[in-house]
């Protein structure tokens, strides 16, 4: 190619040139792929007898106390996976991983060093879905364990075997997808907490199969021995709950093996939370606990392991199903106020946006938000990203220097990932958002949709080169500082005092920032003041919710203690004349 036809060609596609730079790259001296390594993995008709469609994953590990599938992360503890798409792939048909196959941390399996390691295939399957937009588009449907390619039922995986690896030799490495992940068995009743699913007659139109929407009900102590009371409403958003998490009416198992939590540099963290736990049964069923009904909303979709409970382009319309179709069936089935004044929201990290958001898009249904370390609420600070003016997600802009971003830090400062890396974690598990992780949700919530059907890139996965007409799509449609700013006439007097906002000034994906661009708007605002709180903790990691008096690793396990009372306050203070206040203080 002439010097010239390269220069223009490299001005128009600068992401095509770095991918054919990388391809080029695998083959020395010109030699064929066909002289290196490669893996082929296929599965049987005793497996499936249909072809699938989906994303085949190959792991290499180091270490053979754990499966290879359950060892990928954004940690430096973190082993190997490599991708590919697949379409149609038959029983007995082979996929090939080889050194043009994208990988993390290594980006193909030609860097693999000459040694031995554990290896294991999975078969993430997707689904094709005809939706109302007129796209077709194949996702990996959640099948009840929240979006984790890894456990997902039905997903085909094969055991884990040491081979010998030496990316230079000619030879075929053969990995048969022998087993299947069995299904997950559906939660069981208790006095306390009950489980209801409805089937959404606006999310089954929008993707033209039948979708559901669930939740995990805790009920007050006395409900059944009072039929005739009503009680306030509480979501607490989060991550996809199987039961409701944080409340155990047994005692701590004695016999439970104690886990070290690196993290909180904690002995038997995992007995610890057994203990809070326990100790929220206790108080719930306490004479003074303030008597409510908090459900935890199983929103579990195609994309991720929940919709972050607005309408979204690519999800559909979330937000909608969830306060127009199952929040007013809980109401009705178990006994609740069922009115804008009884209702309140809180949450932390994913659960603290939407909880933020829930407010925000739709203010007279819900009393109060207590949003703790929310995902980014302002988009000039998306972790340490502002895409409205940044050129490149990945690096800071320099005219000779390369510095990575960072995406994750300790209360120290110390980095644990970089943008990049965590970004190119999600391109291995998926192209086209479909990672089930938590960039790619973002993307796939925020973004409109694609030609292609699917969410457009805010940014490109592999270089990170913002897209800035994404961008302004983001700022008008989820920036919820922006919203805020831009129809404050009408939403200030809406929520006034309802907005409630705490995070650690040491968040782990500096989610702080944004905390501090959304602390000088409302603390600025007129007409009216907000009347709300934001506070900070100091030094405090990711999931801080406004307790003072005791560290993260246990304020985190006291969600509910922490804001159930400052609900009921909120309902004193603001209940219509003539509500009931009383049947249900008891």
């Amino acid at each position: 190619m002439r010097e010239m036809d390269l220069r223009k060609l490299t001005l128009l596609f600068p992401s095509l040139i770095i991918i054919l730079v990388f391809l080029l790259s695998g083959y020395p001296n010109g030699q064929n792929q066909a002289d290196k390594l490669r893996f082929g993995i296929l599965f049987t008709k005793e497996q499936s007898k249909e072809a699938l469609d989906g994303r085949v994953l190959l792991m290499v590990s180091t270490d053979p106390s754990r499966e290879p599938r359950f060892q990928i992360g954004d940690s430096s503890n973190t082993q190997l996976i490599f991708g590919i798409d697949v379409n149609g792939l038959k029983p007995g048909e082979v996929a090939v991983v080889d050194r043009n196959v994208f990988g993390y941390p290594l980006k193909s399996i030609s860097e693999i060093p000459v040694g031995e390691y554990w290896v294991q295939a999975l078969f993430h399957r997707y689904e094709t879905f005809h939706r109302a937009d007129g796209h077709t588009v194949k996702l990996p449907m959640d099948r009840g364990e929240g979006q984790r390619w890894n456990r997902a039922p039905g997903n085909l995986y094969s055991i884990p075997q040491k081979v010998r690896i030496d990316p230079e030799k000619d030879e075929v490495i053969r990995i048969t997808l022998d087993e299947k992940i069995p299904p997950i068995p559906d939660p069981k009743d208790t006095k306390y907490i009950k489980h209801v699913k409805i089937q959404s007659k606006l999310l089954t139109e929008f993707w033209g199969r039948p979708m559901h929407l669930g939740a995990c009900v805790l009920l007050p102590e006395g409900f059944d021995e009072r039929p005739e009371v009503r009680y306030p409403l509480v979501i607490n958003h989060g991550h996809f709950p199987y039961t409701f998490s944080g409340f155990r009416e047994t005692p701590p198992d004695p016999n439970l093996k104690p886990v070290y939590s690196e993290r909180f540099n904690w002995a038997g963290y995992n007995k610890t939370v057994q203990e809070y736990a326990y100790k929220f049964y206790k108080d719930w069923t306490s004479q003074d606990f303030p008597r409510m009904v908090i459900i935890e909303i199983q929103h579990a979709n195609p994309y991720y392991d929940d919709s972050y409970a607005v309408n979204s382009a690519n999800l559909g319309p979330y937000g909608d199903a969830i306060t127009y179709e199952l929040i007013p069936y809980i109401e009705k089935k178990f006994r609740c106020v069922g009115e804008g004044w009884a209702r309140f929201l809180y949450g932390g990290s994913t659960g603290g946006w939407e909880a933020l958001a829930a407010q925000v898009f739709y203010p007279d249904e819900y009393n109060g938000c207590y949003a703790a370390c929310p995902d980014p609420i302002d988009f000039r600070a998306y972790g340490i990203v502002n895409i409205y003016e940044h050129k490149n997600a990945y690096f800071v802009e320099s005219r000779w220097k390369r510095t990575a971003k960072p995406g994750r830090r300790n209360y120290l400062g110390e980095i644990g990932s970089t943008l990049e890396e965590m970004n190119h974690r999600e391109l291995a598990l998926g192209t086209k958002s479909r990672s089930g992780d938590q960039w790619d949700i973002w993307q796939a919530v925020y973004s409109p949709v694609g030609k292609d059907g699917y969410p457009k890139p805010i940014w490109d996965k592999l270089t990170g080169e913002i897209d800035h007409s994404v961008a302004e799509y983001w700022r008008e449609n989820y920036d919820l500082r922006s919203i805020l700013e831009r129809d404050w006439k009408t939403l200030g007097p809406k929520l006034k005092g309802k907005v409630h906002i705490y995070c650690g000034d040491m968040d782990n994906y500096y989610l702080n920032n944004a905390v501090y661009l959304m602390e000088e708007f409302l603390e600025n605002t007129k007409d009216p003041y907000y009347d709300g709180v934001v506070d900070y903790g100091d030094r405090a990691e990711h999931c801080w919710n406004g307790d003072h008096t005791r560290p993260n690793a246990i304020s985190r396990l006291r969600y509910h203690q922490m804001f159930i009372p400052k609900i009921l306050e909120r309902i004193l203070k603001t209940a219509p004349a003539g509500a009931d206040l009383k049947s249900w203080r008891y």
